[in-house]
């Protein structure tokens, strides 16, 4: 007999005592009949975004290397790093990936029209950081990152979406035998034309920003699901505009239809993040505008609630405290207890976190990741 594959929720406990009676019936029939069995039935389990973000919970986010190769983009100079973060019992890691620019035209990881480039020696590396990560079990968010080409020039038109399409299908088409351990974010901080403060921009909260970003989404899920295989039930992430806050939720996805799916895909989450209030959390603040732990955990748990509202899991991609200048702030019990607050309220609200780490201003571990810097993540794990 051929193997079996089925697929269901983790928690779908009755059907899953249903079909092992099933299958057990089918074989002994079979051998009753003198059928040969070749092989035995396989179950395949696949966990709902629910349940994937809820083992999700702690992680990191791979900064400054696959998105712009300020960092070298080897799994020789990344594994120490994983290895540093998954003894600490982190069980996430995000890659933030640029395909089409921030790099060299020749060292693209696809062309000009979204065809992925498989033998490029990045995505060679990628392949392998992704691949080394899921060995120890951790789970991987895979992204389209900068992608300038399409946040700061897009106009709703057919040859960006066929483009956007083209390159997710490609990614999806390359893992689609990975397991659910992989997961993919369709497009890292809309901005630009699909809104964002300042700059001449449209404001974030505009019509056609908001639809744009929500159109985008669709592709990408459209694409991904197309695919088939394991991308039929992979989870798939969507962020807010506004260069990813928090803040969007509520106007991005006020209500289920708004979302890739229409509310009915069990295999879909938002990924939102946080830098608020700019002027204690960028690179340029001060721990003087600090606002107090209260403040920071209320602004999560307005998210878990819209969270809760929508029946949709969250998880925080990023977030963080950056010093360009006086990086004597961040080896301080206030900076130290901002994480710590982060982190702690996140999994309260039942959602994971991939803190920001770019081993620069935002550094939480040694450039050759050999150890943790400012005791910052010991203390955002309650280690301390």
């Amino acid at each position: 007999m051929s193997a079996l594959r089925i697929t269901f929720s983790l928690k779908e406990n009755t059907i899953i005592s249903i079909f092992l009676i099933l299958i057990a019936t089918s074989c002994a029939q079979k051998e009753e009949q003198g059928e040969p069995l070749n092989e035995d039935p396989v179950l395949v389990v696949t966990p709902t975004a629910k349940e994937v973000i809820k083992a999700m919970a702690e992680g990191f986010k791979l900064g400054n290397t696959f998105e712009n190769g300020k960092n070298t983009t080897t799994l020789e100079s990344v594994k120490p790093i994983i290895d540093l973060y998954y003894n600490s019992h982190m069980k996430s890691m995000r890659i933030p990936t640029t395909w089409m620019d921030r790099f060299t035209s020749t060292d693209h990881l696809a062309d000009g029209s979204g065809n992925l480039n498989v033998n490029n020696t990045r995505f060679k590396e990628l392949v392998k950081v992704i691949d080394y990560a899921i060995s120890r079990d951790m789970y991987v968010v895979l992204n389209t990152h900068h992608e300038q080409w399409l946040k700061r020039q897009y106009d709703g038109s057919e040859s960006f979406d066929t483009k956007f399409g083209t390159l997710w299908t490609g990614i999806a088409n390359y893992f689609k035998d990975y397991d659910y351990h992989l997961i993919f974010e369709i497009l890292n901080e809309p901005s630009g034309k699909l809104g964002e403060w300042g700059d001449d921009w449209p404001d974030p909260t505009d019509p056609t920003a908001l639809y744009h970003t929500r159109k985008l989404n669709e592709i990408g899920y459209n694409a991904i699901r197309a695919t088939g295989g394991n991308n039929a039930t992979r989870l798939i992430m969507v962020a807010t505009n506004g260069e990813g806050t928090d803040a969007m939720i509520e106007k991005v996805y006020p209500d289920k239809s708004s979302l890739p799916g229409k509310g009915t895909d069990p295999f879909v989450a938002i990924q939102v993040h946080s830098y608020n209030p700019w002027a204690f959390c960028g690179q340029t603040g001060s721990n003087s505008a600090y606002p107090g732990d209260e403040a920071i955990a209320n602004k999560i748990k307005k998210v878990g609630a819209h969270s809760r509202l929508l029946g949709v899991p969250v998880n925080y991609g990023e977030f963080g405290v950056g010093r360009e200048t006086n990086a004597d702030e961040r080896n301080t019990e206030l900076v130290r207890g901002y994480y710590r607050t982060f982190a702690s309220t996140a999994l309260s609200e039942d959602m994971s976190y991939n803190v920001w780490d770019d081993r620069g201003w935002f550094g939480l571990v040694s450039k050759d990741g050999s150890h943790f810097v400012n005791e910052i993540v010991p203390a955002m794990l309650g280690n301390l």
